[in-house]
């Protein structure tokens, strides 16, 4: 059996009140009974609980979100699922409070990141901007020991300790498969709606999405990537424009958030000829359109997976518990018309 703190008080020879000002390092404590506690704390190899003892003590934990301001349906969903983990933090023992930075503006994330430094919440959770930059302020952080995750785009070859969000090679090279079996052996162009190559969730789905094309689609040809910030009027703007210079588009592949622009560019369109898209993020209007067939599949992360996730991975880090992996694997899903929930 493992230890407790009986057997520390009568290894020591002392009371369990003084037992517990020890453990919690309050005052009324005299220097030589300490080191006994101490000393009988080391001989019977006692393991301090520190998530129950920071319960008993009604520990809160301060967190701060740092998110994308953008107009965009995911992300909303996204801030939503933050405003859902408020409402929970007085379950939880959480205090937590949300930073909107520009989107893919790696400086504007840097400032931040020093500031919360200087301020040391208990961790951080960020929607990574993938840049030099930005890795080196996560690096301070973490080494100044505060817990960093990374929500839905990670910092990879940083040391924050923990990713909440997709495989993103995972999902290119799905979304790559499905647009190429509902294509049939065609022959034409695919069109790519990107936000920023800037993020790395967005240049991995490409990344994964471009080998299975090569590989196993060598007559779908993939067009250079339209970034459209994640902005929907840019992304309707751009959509529009490249359906009406390029004849040979017969898919679409939207491995960003600009879908509403998407949307609308597709019911806009003044071509006739069939487009086969498959776009990521369920939200109500990749629903509409999956429903009346404007798009043939989406790709799916659960945000409030992710949010929890990530405060669990911060709890844990904060109390120097282990991460349990398996728990906070993010799914992939993929929704048809057919099996919408």
């Amino acid at each position: 059996m493992r230890p407790t703190v009986h057997d520390i008080a009568a290894a020591a020879g002392v009371s369990l009140a003084t037992v517990d000002r020890v453990l919690n390092q309050r005052p009324g404590v005299r220097h030589v009974t300490r080191e006994k506690v101490e000393k009988a704390i080391r001989e019977i190899g006692y393991i301090r609980d520190v998530a129950a003892a920071n319960l008993a003590k009604g520990r809160t934990y301060p967190f701060v979100f740092i998110l994308p301001a953008s107009d965009n349906s995911f992300m909303h969903g996204l801030n939503d699922e933050v405003r859902a983990a408020v409402a929970r933090s007085p379950v939880e023992r959480t205090d937590i409070r949300t930073i909107e930075v520009p989107a893919f503006d790696p400086a504007a994330l840097v400032r931040v990141l020093e500031e919360l430094g200087r301020e040391r919440p208990s961790g951080i959770a960020l929607v990574a901007t993938d840049a030099p930059e930005v890795r080196d302020a996560v690096d301070r952080l973490v080494q100044d020991g505060i817990p960093v995750v990374t929500l839905v785009s990670d910092l990879t070859g940083s040391q924050r300790h923990h990713y909440a969000g997709v495989d993103n090679i995972a999902a290119g090279r799905t979304a790559a498969r499905l647009l190429g079996r509902f294509l049939g052996g065609a022959r034409g162009e695919i069109a790519v709606l990107a936000g920023s190559m800037l993020v790395r969730d967005h240049r991995e789905r490409l990344e994964g999405f471009a080998s299975v094309m090569a590989a196993e689609f060598p007559s779908l040809s993939i067009l250079p990537v339209i970034e459209g910030r994640d902005d929907p009027e840019m992304a309707h703007m751009l959509v529009a424009d490249a359906l009406s210079k390029k004849s040979g588009i017969i898919g679409i592949y939207s491995l960003g958030a600009g879908n509403r622009g998407l949307i609308r560019a597709l019911k806009e369109k003044a071509v006739d000829r069939s487009l086969t898209v498959i776009a990521h993020e369920l939200t109500t209007h990749t629903r509409a359109a999956l429903l009346d067939g404007t798009i043939d599949a989406i790709l799916n992360q659960n945000a409030g997976h992710e949010v929890r996730s990530a405060i669990r991975v911060l709890k844990a880090k904060a109390d120097g518990l282990a991460v349990i992996e398996a728990q906070e694997r993010i799914r992939l899903d993929i929704f048809l018309k057919d099996n919408l929930p």
